[in-house]
């Protein structure tokens, strides 16, 4: 479900009880996502998870394989130098 900032504001108790029941509430601002409200008992997400929603980000390059394409492509993509790659990222979150 997704709530405006606003909206958040004026029904915040509500909206708590309904992420502590384990609905997952997306937070926007002018239409953007900017936040997720969840339980504090919720499940963390796996590494996996992460990759893949970052991966479906439209500013994100996917990891090249050793051959200079992306994981599962026949043709190499279009490069893009100013963007991090999953693998980018992931590094330096890690280290």
């Amino acid at each position: 479900m997704d709530v405006s900032v606003r909206n958040l504001k004026n029904h915040l108790s509500e909206y708590l009880r309904r992420a502590a029941a384990g609905e997952h509430i997306r937070v926007t601002s002018h239409g953007r996502v900017i936040a997720h409200l969840t339980a504090a008992d919720a499940q963390p997400e796996t590494d996996e998870a992460f990759i893949e929603r970052l991966d479906a980000l439209p500013w994100m390059n996917p990891p090249e394989s050793p051959g200079g394409k992306p994981q599962g492509a026949s043709v190499p993509s279009p490069a893009r130098p100013d963007t991090p790659n999953t693998d980018d990222l992931m590094d330096w979150v890690r280290g």
